[in-house]
């Protein structure tokens, strides 16, 4: 957004008649920008509406309008407050595998790009309702590295999934924590390198997406798929005939992990 005031003066409207009002935003750096768009209506005769008691107008009512001298209302406001959240494009899928009722680790590196250019900074990085296998979910951590630089730059990261019920289904049996972060001083560029633990208990195949946000307002995000293929043979069941037309039996156990 632009710090100019743009004004757009008479357009006239009809009762009831609807007005689009464009809002151009062309980010060129990964922070939140923010604008006002201010509507004023006034009547097209010129007149006043009537308003009795103008010298007890409310604050919320006096922010809205304008009066003039004889008391009445000569125009009424609309303040609409705009946020322009810039997002990087989309970034390519990266895929997680494993067989079911087994447990893989790996490893997944970000490139954060366009982040405040010129501010080479400490690179601070907070776990914000992350989903730990090992950890209750309410957790929060944050971790800190300097390279030498008195600024700050903040980031937020979750993994978000496409609705609750994969939420339910993956949610557990995901884990991701960060394990190194660094900053390129010269092209500016954030590097993010998490560790993703997925331990699938039966296969599936379900898509969630790596969020990352920084204070200053910018978005990334990250699809990712987790896949869990059918699992390892449990044992081989041999059962030998006792002759032609004879029922052959053989027991075996199964066991519940759970109740």
């Amino acid at each position: 957004y632009h710090n100019d005031l743009f004004y757009l003066t008479g357009t006239r409207l009809a009762p009831k008649e609807k007005l689009d009002i464009p809002v151009l935003f062309m980010p060129d750096t990964m922070k939140m920008y923010e604008a006002v768009v201010i509507i004023h209506v006034m009547r097209e005769n010129g007149e006043n509406w009537p308003y009795e008691d103008s010298a007890e107008l409310n604050k919320d009512l006096k922010s809205s309008i304008t009066v003039a001298e004889n008391g009445g209302i000569q125009g009424i406001l609309w303040i609409y407050p705009v946020h322009g959240i810039p997002e990087a494009p989309q970034q390519k899928l990266v895929p997680v595998r494993c067989r079911a009722r087994q447990r893989v680790e790996r490893r997944v590196e970000v490139l954060l790009t366009g982040v405040v250019p010129g501010a080479n900074a400490m690179t601070a990085v907070r776990n914000s309702a992350m989903v730990n296998i090992n950890k209750p979910a309410n957790i929060q951590e944050e971790v800190q590295v300097t390279d030498g630089f008195s600024t700050t730059v903040e980031f937020l990261y979750e993994l978000q999934y496409q609705s609750n019920e994969i939420k339910s289904q993956l949610g557990a049996l995901v884990g991701m924590h960060l394990i190194q972060r660094e900053r390129d001083t010269e092209s500016g560029i954030v590097t993010l390198i998490f560790n993703i633990v997925f331990a699938p208990n039966k296969p599936m195949r379900n898509k969630a997406t790596l969020v990352v946000q920084c204070t200053t307002g910018g978005v990334w995000k990250f699809p990712m798929l987790f896949i869990a293929t059918e699992p390892e043979v449990d044992d081989v069941i041999n059962i030998e005939a006792v002759g032609l037309n004879k029922e052959s039996i053989v027991g075996f156990k199964l066991t519940s992990q759970t109740r």
